[in-house]
């Protein structure tokens, strides 16, 4: 059993390996399952035991960064907020070459659907259930999640010239700067329906 186990995981590596370089260097789109089977030097058949099609490949592999991801955020925890994102930018600048090619894809949808769910989640815990905002919160975490993506993006294809440390700080600041203007607008909302309900028993009495 143990055998097939490790003959299973050999086929899978190779796989993903040539899957990887070929996503580096030619880019997602143009890859297709022959082009996969003849550099790894395997039978279409053995692909398909595997995945359905390149699409279940990327997400797989994608699945496996997003569980390391969590770790990392899992890591975050026990240091600064700005520590932490700049443990999470390091991740993305570790593996730069295989998100790059992913940003710069129009068919890898699936992944950004996967990325954006991710960063809306770890977003989400951070915010305060209690409070009642005057935007509906969904529409709150979309424009954070969707914003840190952006920013993401724009830093793995390079298109910020500054360091690490930089955008992971910037960004923590437009998060607080975010985070104090909604907070800011709550009691706004709250000092009006206030004044509001005030006036209206006034003119009742």
């Amino acid at each position: 059993m143990d055998k097939i186990d490790r003959r299973i995981l050999k086929t899978r590596q190779s796989i993903q390996s040539t899957f990887l370089q070929m996503l580096v260097k030619e880019g997602f789109d143009e890859i297709t399952v022959r082009n996969i089977t003849e550099k790894a030097n395997i039978g279409r058949k053995t692909f398909y035991l595997h995945y359905m099609d390149k699409y279940d490949l990327l997400d797989r592999i994608v699945d496996d960064h997003i569980a390391q991801l969590r770790e990392v955020c899992d890591q975050k925890k026990d240091i600064g907020i700005i520590e932490g994102s700049i443990l999470w930018f390091t991740y993305f600048e570790q593996h730069k070459s295989f998100f790059a090619a992913l940003f710069k894809s129009k068919d890898a949808s699936s992944f950004r659907k996967k990325l954006l769910s991710f960063t809306i989640g770890e977003i989400s815990k951070k915010i305060n259930e209690d409070s009642h905002p005057i935007i509906d919160k969904q529409i709150f975490l979309k424009f954070l999640g969707t914003a840190t993506m952006g920013v993401l993006e724009s830093y793995v294809l390079e298109e910020i010239d500054r360091d690490i440390e930089s955008v992971a700080t910037q960004v923590v600041q437009l998060y607080r700067l975010t985070l104090e203007r909604r907070n800011e607008a709550e009691v706004y909302r709250h000092i009006e329906k206030t004044r509001l309900k005030n006036t209206l028993s006034s003119h009742e009495n």
